[in-house]
């Protein structure tokens, strides 16, 4: 028995020994705050405290990564490969709370990289939270479209409606049957604004056959519907736009899945018997 305490005795020593040398090592590189993804127990955050090293510890790794790239330093998987400059920067690092659930949050404030930032979303429950994120994230997908191509279409279903015209026209001059699929397009593509029109109140086909006829007559491609009953169809006058490159992939999937659809020559329905 007094052996077996002896010897966890020494691995308790060796253990604390270890941990002493990794935190001389965080404070001699000339860091003054230690994020570790991994965690680390009891002891060693007891050691920290002592060595006046204040550690951070389970921190995930997507978050981890965000606070590399704000602070500018460098993930270090092992102790032997820290040094000073890996370190990050940062003006203030602080502990939050907030709700009523006594909910606590790190804050890196002050970074190098200024242009990082982070979006703080609450929401009264967590459905309210998702749907907020998801906007959140469309919000931003529409600017990541606009940074790789800033040409834009004007919505409401106007462009569906002056694609549609251009198709039509372009049908009238072809002699063959292929004319018939043509025209068949340009009708899918006039059930956008058909559906905007139904959703907002409006009669679907008068409501379509007015603003079409109104675009050919007019010369004027910006015409499309007015969900908003503002008084006027002309989109550019009510600021509703949209990004080329996402009406242009919109139109390229849906042509796609309809073109796999066709390539079934059989449909089995539920319960169908063989």
């Amino acid at each position: 028995k007094q052996w077996y305490q002896r010897r966890v005795k020494q691995w308790y020593q060796r253990r604390v020994a270890i941990t002493a040398g990794m935190i001389k090592k965080i404070k001699d590189s000339g860091a003054t705050l230690a994020i570790c993804q991994w965690g680390f127990d009891d002891e060693a955050n007891h050691l920290c405290v002592q060595n006046d090293l204040p550690a951070v510890r389970w921190v995930g790794g997507p978050e981890i990564e965000l606070i590399a790239i704000a602070t500018g330093g460098r993930i270090v998987p092992r102790f032997s490969e820290l040094s000073s400059d890996k370190l990050g920067t940062a003006g203030r690092v602080r502990e939050i709370g907030f709700g009523t659930t006594k909910d606590r949050m790190l804050v890196i404030e002050d970074c190098q990289n200024t242009r990082a930032v982070t979006m703080f979303l609450r929401g009264s429950n967590q459905m309210i939270v998702q749907e907020a994120k998801r906007s959140v994230w469309d919000a931003m997908c529409v600017i990541r479209n606009l940074v790789r191509d800033s040409r834009i279409v004007y919505g409401g279903g106007s462009n569906e409606i002056a694609c549609a015209v251009a198709v039509n026209e372009q049908a009238d001059k072809i002699p063959t049957i292929e004319q018939y699929a043509m025209r068949a397009f340009a009708d899918a593509l006039e059930s956008v604004p058909m559906a905007l029109a139904e959703n907002s109140g409006l009669h679907p086909f008068s409501t379509l056959a007015e603003v079409k006829s109104r675009q050919i007559k007019e010369k004027n491609p910006r015409l499309g519907i007015d969900c908003m009953d503002k008084g006027t169809c002309d989109m550019k006058e009510q600021h509703v736009i949209e990004t080329l490159i996402g009406k242009k992939q919109q139109i390229m999937l849906a042509t796609q899945l309809v073109r796999m659809i066709l390539k079934i020559d059989d449909v089995r329905s539920p319960g169908e018997s063989e």
